[in-house]
């Protein structure tokens, strides 16, 4: 492959000389602008920055003069003028930003000089003199090392960053001025660990900040991001620009939207998602936090682009019966099933381990193959495939059975309760295994899903009567339904028994699972498995089973950072992975040179052939490299094997410390010896990313930081992090990684000709070999295993597109609603589509009297054409005639309930508009009553055409998020069950997207329809002053927010997680002096309009959750 490359390389060119030989003439473009601006005055050089914001101001005039003029037309415009308006207003948005864009590349050389001269000014003086602006004044008050003297203002060059003192000193370097340029094209810039990733970003994100449309700084967690605001915050201060980070403030508060606003806005990833979640599920324009996506740059970007892109993160809240699941009552048969397949597979292993010695390798390596696929992670098999020729049998005999499309495979499963897919971590329970249940539930069909089309093809052709069909198919359904479920409960336990283990892939904690993190070795907090898969450990490990939640809104991060205008990241390790970079994202990867030449020594891997003998190696590398007085750091891919190694030096008696998920508590304590000479840190992969080990001079002369990789991981980004703990800044180190045959990598991807190789070279117990070959080798199963990945990201994906798609339309619609602009539009569309459907369904069916009938329920009018022009007349001839008879009448109810509402609004207004300043008004449509909240004093003024206003975006609302709720939960519901369609040799992607369509098609046709319903029907139940209420805010629901951990294909359903706080805004009614405890009191439910009396003490619980409100006592 490396010829093949070399080949290429010479008649195409290599990318990353290409990519820089277009770069480099930014570094001489900002080096040539120094001069000029060092010789400036401090007052001269931030004036610079008022220069380029005038500059981008004229060069947007012209765009943004017309969508103010627009806007203000709009306003006054026909609804089909108004749909032109708005179509030219997002026309013109779009050019605006182009232009905004090629005015920032333009300036982009100056812009970074001058980011560069104010490092220099802070490196070079204690303190830097100006003459204070009212910027600085306000923020003199709460950062203390800026200083007011009168007209002057001094800014100290040392503060304090989140809890720790610093003293600025760092100054960009010219790899770092193209680092910058990268990430200010919306690439990805790819940096070797320690070569200040955090001040490149100062760059584009000073520059980008200039528009005033903002810019976001994301990071892994919260403690980055608190960090590197409070770092790197000075230098745009400096220059007038404000910083502030999400994650100092509470969700839904004022002080995040003033976060927001900012020209900068540091935060973690989740918040950002979530604050785009809750915004979707405000209830008034004062409620939104956060404004349009404008331009990201990621740190990590791979972790958050790649390794959490299938992530969702979901607010969720309680569900009907969410405790009610089979997960205890299926785990004993669950658990009885996986000790008969162990205890008969440990016997086939043995009779297979015979027949090979004796040299009967075809029964023999069938017989492998058979435990294989049933016990792939037993230790003994494990072991056994490391002896001479034992996995090559085995890789050729699965061949011969898995060819012709897996033919002669059902003769190796035959005794088998279930099969282990381990490459694709799915299994599969076995015709002998249905059986086995159903024996030890008495119940022959206690698994077996009925055939639906066959039954109710069976149950129409009966003699039955209507009534009795329809029960027998209910009965059908609900068999199938609670049948699906067990299958899937089922094989969420075989899961949990057979490819889970514990203190690997999750530990339990303080009797709760908690999943530990594959490419970082950390607890994942608040992160559960979805699809019951957490729930199905919790009930192997006996600790309490969660409750199942409904999803109320959800996002994947994929989706989420798609939406901004322009994103950038930057990471260590991002070139691996270009190929998925670019093909989901279009973001291109470009590798940035080292300021310093790499020192560090990557040796070749060392190859063995069992585990024991490579930690016994390891041991032995370790004791050496302590006596040089070097410090060790040794990379683990496991608790369960760093505590092994742990055991392992104890006994050699050499002073060690242990890092891994169990002990995280201790991560900075250990980080911070980690440099010293001679310790020995056993880490997981929480010792890679973002972890900086500092090197005295002593260790430096000793060789520097040794690393020692334990295992190779399934992911190239994470040996390379791991790596990257050295040789830092142009410090010396080394790498060395230790693999074995048996290693789950070299086990499942593993190329045949390196255990060839290792048994043609008789190599004896303990002996070793290392070759480039080898080594390259292994990063070709390492590929493997990210293409095998990046093919199970690819196809979750599909499914989240499908949501996305219907998430982005009913969000525009709710935003629509908030906004209130684009509202007629919608509601415009809402009743020509309706008609449409109306007239298009009777229509084909003949059948006028319907049709009468659905037009009245909807809108309360008459059909305007006769039954003869119903049937003479085309379907598009109906549907516009019909929708100009509807709107006609739309209008008319509007400005019949304005003048019907306005007399009580002025009553109240006059008597009581000192009191008020925002109302709660009550509308009824005869069935459920909905509350409109409205600003007293506009309604006044408009004489109740505001009222009518907020009357229609509440309507909205209201009925959107009522039927949005209940389409993600069938959403949910089909995900789950259309997986069963594979057992018909079907495609579950392909039913799904149908499937979804249709229900998507019949929720938005529901949505339309309640609108509608409840525009033309909603009254004021009566003109009187007493129905009006003052709007109150109230105690907010507790909602749940987790990032679900995708495991498969159909694994993005419902998450729990540890409860935080969301904020909705409700309203409640009081308009009663304070009532005793003990008082009878008449409360009414405001969706059924039924009336009770009860003491005041029993009213209050039902009155704060707002199904009732007090009317009288």
């Amino acid at each position: 492959m490396s010829i093949l490359n070399s080949v290429i390389k010479i008649f195409v060119g290599d990318k990353q000389q290409k990519d820089l030989k277009i770069l480099q003439p930014i570094v001489e473009k900002v080096t040539a602008y120094e001069t000029t601006l060092s010789s400036l005055s401090n007052d001269e050089l931030r004036n610079k920055t008022t220069e380029f914001k005038k500059r981008i101001k004229e060069g947007t005039k012209v765009f943004n003069d017309k969508i103010t003029a627009l806007e203000k037309e709009a306003k006054e415009a026909e609804i089909d003028r108004q749909q032109d308006i708005f179509s030219e207003i997002d026309t013109l948005k779009n050019e605006s930003y182009e232009a905004s864009e090629a005015i920032l590349h333009d300036i982009m050389p100056e812009a970074f000089a001058v980011v560069k001269e104010t490092a220099t000014r802070f490196v070079n003086n204690d303190e830097v003199e100006v003459t204070a602006t009212p910027f600085d004044r306000e923020l003199s008050s709460t950062r203390e090392h800026v200083v007011l003297d009168g007209d002057k203002a001094f800014w100290q060059n040392s503060w304090d960053a989140a809890g720790k003192p610093v003293t600025w000193d760092m100054i960009h370097y010219n790899v770092q001025l193209i680092g910058g340029s990268v990430l200010h094209q919306g690439k990805i810039a790819e940096m070797m660990t320690g070569e200040g990733k955090t001040l490149v970003s100062t760059l584009p994100v000073y520059l980008n900040a200039l528009t005033g449309n903002g810019v976001h700084v994301v990071t892994v967690n919260d403690y980055l991001a608190k960090r590197d605001r409070a770092w790197m915050a000075p230098m745009f201060e400096f220059h007038g620009l404000s910083t502030d980070c999400i994650d100092f403030h509470q969700p839904n508060s004022e002080e995040r939207r003033i976060a927001y606003n900012a020209d900068i806005t540091y935060g973690t990833n989740n918040e950002f998602g979530f604050d785009y979640l809750r915004d979707n599920m405000a209830s008034s324009k004062e409620d939104l936090v956060q404004r349009a996506p404008n331009y990201a740059i990621i740190d990590e970007v791979d972790s958050v682009l790649i390794d959490d892109a299938r992530t969702p993160l979901i607010i969720s809240g309680p569900v009907p019966q969410g405790d009610r699941h089979e997960f205890n009552e299926l785990k004993p048969l669950v658990n009885d099933l996986v000790s008969k397949q162990n205890k008969y597979l440990i016997g086939v292993l043995a009779e297979a381990k015979k027949l090979i010695t004796e040299g009967n390798t075809k029964d023999g390596g069938f017989l492998l193959l058979r435990v294989f696929r049933g016990i792939p992670k037993n230790k003994a098999l494990i072991k056994f495939l490391s002896q001479e020729g034992v996995k090559q049998l085995l890789q050729k005999t699965e061949n011969t059975y898995m060819a012709d499309n897996n033919k002669l495979m059902p003769e190796v499963d035959e005794e088998l309760w279930y099969v282990i897919e381990e490459k694709n971590n799915s299994i599969d329970l076995s015709d002998k295994g249905i059986a086995a249940l159903s024996t030890n539930t008495s119940d022959e069909d206690f698994f077996v899903l009925p055939d639906l089309g066959v039954k109710i093809g069976n149950i129409d052709a009966s003699e039955e009567t209507t009534e009795k069909k329809a029960e027998l198919k209910e009965k059908l359904y609900k068999d199938f339904s609670v049948k699906s479920e067990r299958i899937h409960t089922m094989n969420q336990l075989l899961k949990a028994y057979s490819l889970f283990e514990k203190d690997v892939e999750y530990v339990v904690v303080e009797n709760k699972v908690m999943i530990v993190d594959e490419q970082t070795g950390r607890i994942m907090d608040g992160r559960r498995y979805s699809d019951g898969l957490h729930q199905a450990i919790e009930a192997k490990e006996n600790v309490k089973i969660e409750d199942a939640t409904q999803t109320f809104a959800t996002v994947t991060l994929q989706n989420y950072f798609r939406m901004y205008r322009k994103l950038s990241g930057m990471t260590g390790t991002a070139i691996t992975e270009a190929g998925e970079l670019w093909e989901i994202y279009k973001l291109d990867v470009v590798e940035i040179p080292t300021n310093k030449p790499l020192l560090r020594d990557d040796k070749q891997d060392f190859i063995y052939k069992t585990t024991r003998e490579k930690y016994n190696a390891v041991i032995e590398d370790v004791v050496q490299l302590v006596n040089q007085g070097r410090p060790v750091l040794v990379g683990t891919t496991s608790v369960e094997i760093s505590e092994l190694l742990g055991r392992m030096l104890q006994m050699r008696k050499i002073k060690h410390n242990i890092l891994n998920a169990k002990l995280h508590k201790r991560e900075a304590d250990v980080v911070a010896e980690a440099g010293n000479p001679g310790i020995v840190t056993i880490a997981t992969n929480m010792a890679g990313r973002g972890t900086d080990i500092k090197l005295s001079d002593q260790v430096k002369d000793a060789g520097g930081l040794a690393i020692i990789g334990t295992e190779r991981h399934d992911s190239r980004r994470v040996d390379r992090q791991l790596r990257g703990r050295a040789g830092r800044q142009g410090d010396i180190g080394s790498s060395q990684f230790y693999v074995a045959l048996d290693d789950n990598l070299m086990r499942l991807f593993g190329s045949e000709r390196i255990a060839k190789m290792m048994d043609r070279m008789g190599l004896k117990e303990g002996e070793v070999i290392q070759h480039s070959m080898i080594s390259k080798s292994i990063e070709r199963a390492q590929k493997k295993v990210e293409e095998n990945n990046f093919g199970i990201r690819k196809r979750l994906l599909e499914y989240d597109d499908i949501m996305n798609a219907q998430r982005e339309f009913v969000y525009l619609r709710r935003r629509h609603a908030l906004d209130g602009d684009r509202l007629q539009i919608d509601i415009s569309n809402m009743i020509f589509e309706t008609c449409e459907t109306i007239i298009n369904q009777n229509k084909a069916a003949k059948d006028f009297q319907n049709f009468e009938f659905e037009l009245i329920r909807f809108t309360s009018i008459a059909s305007p054409f006769s039954e003869d022009e119903f049937n003479s007349l085309n379907e598009q001839e109906l549907a516009d005639k019909l929708y100009e008879v509807v709107t006609h009448s739309y209008k008319e109810k509007v400005e019949r309930n304005a003048l019907l509402t306005y007399p009580v609004i002025k009553n109240v207004y006059e008597n009581e508009g000192d009191r008020y300043e925002r109302i709660v008004v009550p509308f009824s449509d005869g069935i459920k009553t909905l509350k409109v909240v409205t600003n007293l004093k506009e309604a006044y003024e408009t004489k109740g055409k505001s009222l009518a206003t907020d009357f229609e975006k509440n309507i909205t609302l209201a009925i959107i998020d009522e039927n949005w709720k209940d389409h993600l939960r069938q959403m949910d519901d089909l995900k789950q069950s259309v997986q069963n369609a594979s057992y018909e040799q079907k495609d579950p992607l392909l039913i799904y997207k149908f499937e979804a369509f249709e229900l998507f098609k019949v929720t938005i046709d529901k949505i339309n329809r309640e609108v509608l319903s409840f525009l033309f029907k909603g009254e004021l139940p009566n003109q009187a002053n007493d129905q009006i209420s003052e709007e109150q805010k109230k105690t907010r629901q507790k909602l749940n927010l987790s990032k679900a951990d995708v495991q498969n294909t159909t694994e993005q359903a419902i998450s729990n997680s540890r409860q935080q706080q969301s904020e909705p805004i409700e309203t409640i009614v009081r308009e009663q002096p304070k009532i005793g405890r003990n008082e009878r009191v008449t409360i009414k439910n405001v969706m059924s309009g039924q009336e009770k009396v009860v003491k005041f003490k029993q009213a209050i619980p039902l009155i704060e959750r707002g199904e009732w409100v007090l009317i009288k006592n």
